[in-house]
């Protein structure tokens, strides 16, 4: 187990409480999050059949090169000797991805919050509605009926200033709506290391609505959340052999790393009905949590 350390701040009442604790995560939780939040040009990669299994591999191999648990009692991730001695353009393209990583895991935990699109998505129309590069990160949809939410993800080598917590919130309140539904929370989250220990520290400012745009947002938008993994699980599972009507785990080459779909959400993604999957995993949320799997329906081990 992870114990990671974190701070949450100004959130409003029900939503998650403002305090400094630890999260308590596995490596499966930390991967399953380093899998499945990204960039939407990963999907034009995805197209060519075994990139699925390179974009998977680079994505744990970045985190598993940067942090590691110190000893068989270790509950903390710290920086390894490998991360601190690359050259300062590459610790930043680290760091940032840790960020989006541990966004999107703490926003699963914490917020019941699993679904984060990466707002790039919306790159075109946005160039329109908010020029310039202050925007967020990431749009959430909270499980069930829930609310949206946006967040803006950075990663700091360091603990991060009154002045990075600020562009942060800044940039977290720039979408004030997706597909007509009001955001809730405007996060800005911030992964950093005090010393070399991973640490985590959030807020949820107020909107500033005369500087925020509204999102337009479809149903088919889902398949940018479900492709990728359901390219690597399809991959993984032809080239183990493994038949359609079976529903175990399957390796992912070249990794010490299982993946699986539920069976409640399979047979949506792989047949590319995206909010159907969605929706199948939030009424099967009970069983999906009894059998470990995360609460968008998958799994990685």
């Amino acid at each position: 187990m992870v114990d990671i350390p974190f701070q949450s701040e100004h959130f409003p009442g029900r939503t998650t409480p403002n305090t400094s604790a630890d999260l308590t995560v596995n490596w499966g939780d930390i991967l399953w999050a380093a899998v499945t939040v990204g960039r939407p040009t990963m999907f034009q990669v995805l197209r060519h059949g075994t990139a699925s299994i390179y974009e998977a591999l680079f994505r744990i191999a970045m985190v598993r090169m940067a942090l590691e648990q110190r000893g068989p009692a270790a509950t903390r991730l710290r920086r390894t000797s490998a991360f601190k001695t690359l050259d300062p353009t590459e610790k930043g393209a680290v760091n940032y991805f840790l960020g989006l990583t541990f966004c999107k895991m703490f926003a699963a935990k914490l917020l019941k919050t699993p679904w984060l699109l990466h707002l790039d998505v919306y790159r075109p129309a946005l160039t329109t509605l908010l020029p310039g590069r202050s925007r967020p990160d990431l749009i959430g949809k909270q499980s069930g009926r829930g609310p949206w939410h946006s967040f803006e993800s950075k990663g700091r080598a360091s603990p991060p200033s009154n002045a990075v917590k600020t562009a942060a919130k800044a940039q977290a309140t720039r979408i004030v709506s997706v597909g007509r539904s009001r955001c809730r929370l405007h996060v800005g989250a911030i992964t950093y290391f005090k010393g070399d220990v991973l640490s985590f520290y959030w807020c949820d400012p107020p909107a500033d609505a005369t500087l925020a745009a509204e999102l337009d947002f479809r149903e088919e938008d889902w398949q940018h959340y479900y492709l990728p993994v359901s390219k690597l699980y399809d991959d993984s599972r032809a080239r183990a052999g493994i038949a359609d009507n079976e529903t175990d785990l399957v390796p992912v080459e070249g990794a010490d790393l299982r993946v699986g779909l539920h069976p409640s959400v399979a047979q949506y993604i792989l047949q590319g009905r995206w909010r159907e999957a969605r929706d199948a995993a939030y009424e099967a949320r009970r069983e999906l949590a009894a059998a470990e799997f995360q609460s968008d329906g998958i799994k990685v081990v």
